[in-house]
């Protein structure tokens, strides 16, 4: 079975998409109308920009997501998935791989998702920080016994793990979890602590958004972040669309279930080859590759 995965905010880099725009008069047109649907030419900031535009939070996710689907898209007949997932904003560009959105309702809640959590990340300072060479177990009950805000927020493969919270409480957690054994504690140059309750604000004036979208049946089944179970549902597509703001990304638990569920090889779809490093940390044997026109 053909898994697809699409992968989050961190994979975006300068000149992302300019080989589609230039290859296909297709994926010309579906850049152009979102430069329209946007109000602005992102792909000006995409093909030609400087690193620190293309940074910002409501640039790199409709980069990264449109990046993502018109690669999917411009595939055409060659795109049949078994099954899809997203890391984290990469669950709207399944979606909208998968049919079960269309592209500029995608767009639209994409660019809504990204001003929302800028918005919640000026509210509030605060930070994640990645955790490597623990278990799970032990960053979790770690990030339990802090009294500031600080929780685990991406599960991104075994013995990977970021955590998200205040500045204080990421500090206190990357402290102690340092002195519990953790080969490291990196703080990571993000905006704010995305996947935590201090995005409640952004979850709020999103799922206003998302719920008067159409969401439709996808194609095949749509594992989600907040649990790692697949579903097609479209209310329940819904629902645990809007509780991602504030919840982890299960993408351990999702690569051990896709797998366990017939998946023989995860093809990567967008910028970057993170994601197919993490399926390897889970499986070493599977197959992965990028996709590619």
């Amino acid at each position: 079975m053909k898994a697809y995965v699409f992968p989050g905010q961190g994979a975006q880099f300068i000149g992302m998409g300019k080989d589609l725009y230039d290859q296909s008069e297709f994926a010309r047109e579906r850049f152009e109308h979102a430069n329209e649907v946007l109000g602005f030419r992102i792909t000006d900031i995409m093909f030609n920009g400087t690193e620190e535009d293309l940074k910002q939070t409501n640039v790199t996710q409709p980069a990264i997501f449109l990046h993502s689907v018109i690669l999917a898209k411009t595939l055409g007949e060659n795109f049949i998935p078994d099954m899809v997932a997203g890391h984290s904003l990469g669950e709207f560009s399944a979606l909208v791989a998968a049919h079960a959105l269309s592209f500029e309702d995608g767009l639209r809640l994409v660019a809504a998702r990204a001003n929302a959590m800028q918005k919640a990340c000026e509210v509030q300072p605060s930070t994640m920080a990645a955790i490597l060479g623990l278990d799970d177990y032990t960053v979790e009950e770690i990030c339990r016994q802090i009294s500031n805000v600080v929780v685990p927020a991406n599960y991104n493969c075994p013995g990977q793990l970021v955590i998200s919270g205040t500045i204080a409480g990421v500090d206190e957690a990357c402290e102690k979890l340092t002195a519990a054994g953790a080969k490291r504690a990196l703080k990571l140059n993000v905006g704010g602590a995305f996947h935590s309750p201090l995005m409640e604000l952004a979850r709020v004036e999103l799922e206003a958004a998302i719920v008067a979208t159409e969401i439709k049946s996808p194609v095949c089944p749509v594992y989600q972040n907040i649990d790692a179970k697949p579903y097609t549902d479209p209310d329940k597509i819904k629902g645990n669309l809007i509780a991602q703001l504030t919840g982890p990304v299960r993408w351990t638990q999702t690569m051990q279930r896709m797998l366990q569920d017939g998946a023989t090889s995860f093809t990567e779809v967008g910028p970057g080859n993170v994601l197919q490093g993490l399926v390897k940390k889970v499986d070493r044997a599977v197959k992965t590759e990028s996709a590619a026109l």
